[in-house]
């Protein structure tokens, strides 16, 4: 029995292969196609884009991408067992998917993807470097960065860490870091039993779409006073920053040094990376 796309069940791939998931590669293969479909429209059309995929493992969501009209996906996969599976939707694809056998985290992806066509980051990130993988992405030095948008899953925890706002609990560096450069939304829920093996954690596809011009800040600064403020966030600013200034960079910044880190906005943020001697690089 095949598949809408006319390609076999995943289930018979990942045995034909013998793809079982390797917690150490932070592997967990989500094999439901609908939830693969749901998360392959939420990235938005894809008719005339270049894709790029982290992490596909058997490539329930590569065929999802290709299905769904993606004019390109480029396919990096560090598992050397799951690149005859890749290669067999490249067959029934021809010439629509690039697999590119290598770790993501030291590959060139925005070299690969290029400049001819929209770019999108669409991915089940591996559990041990998605967050990585975000940060470096957010941390670009070129700005606007290479993608048009990312659409990514990750673990509830750290999909709330990355949409966080002033106030809520969840709130701190990485969602300081994204709501300056991006807006990002968490769209849906994936139960721990759309995936083989289930995780012990339920995941989220989080949109992510870089703002055309952040506001002006030094990111080495920026990255300096988050880490001061949250390394002891129930402290108040003026005793967590003190070896940054303390009240004389608060006054500097115009921010009341009795306030505690989870209530600052991104904008105050940025105010006391300024402070610090940041200048105004955005």
């Amino acid at each position: 029995m095949t598949s809408p796309d006319g390609l076999p069940p995943l289930r018979d791939v990942i045995r034909t292969y013998g793809l079982a998931a390797r917690k150490s590669l932070g592997q967990n293969f989500l094999l439901d196609l609908n939830l693969t479909g749901k998360i392959a429209r939420a990235a938005g059309d894809l008719a005339g884009s270049t894709v790029v995929e982290v992490g596909p493992g058997p490539g329930g969501l590569t065929r999802a991408l290709l299905f769904n009209g993606a004019a390109r996906v480029i396919a990096v996969e560090r598992d050397e067992r799951c690149l005859p599976a890749l290669e067999e939707i490249s067959r029934h694809y021809l010439g629509r998917l690039e697999i590119v056998a290598a770790d993501a985290l030291g590959t060139d992806l925005a070299g690969m993807a290029g400049r001819e066509r929209p770019v999108r980051i669409v991915a089940n990130l591996p559990y041990n470097i998605g967050t990585e993988l975000l940060i470096r992405w957010l941390t670009a030095a070129e700005w606007p960065p290479f993608y048009a948008s990312m659409t990514l899953m990750f673990q509830r925890e750290v999909a709330e860490r990355i949409v966080a706002k002033p106030g809520d609990d969840a709130y701190g560096r990485l969602g300081v870091l994204a709501g300056w450069r991006a807006e990002a939304k968490i769209l849906f829920d994936v139960p721990p039993q759309a995936f083989t093996p289930p995780p012990k954690v339920t995941s989220s596809v989080v949109s992510i779409v870089p703002r055309e011009t952040p506001m002006p800040a030094d990111l080495r600064a920026l990255e300096t006073v988050t880490r001061a403020a949250f390394g002891q966030r129930r402290k108040m600013l003026r005793q967590s920053l003190k070896p940054l200034g303390g009240d004389a960079l608060l006054l500097a910044a115009g921010i009341d040094g009795t306030k505690r880190p989870e209530t600052l906005s991104i904008g105050e943020f940025v105010s006391l990376a300024k402070a610090a001697g940041g200048g105004s690089r955005a």
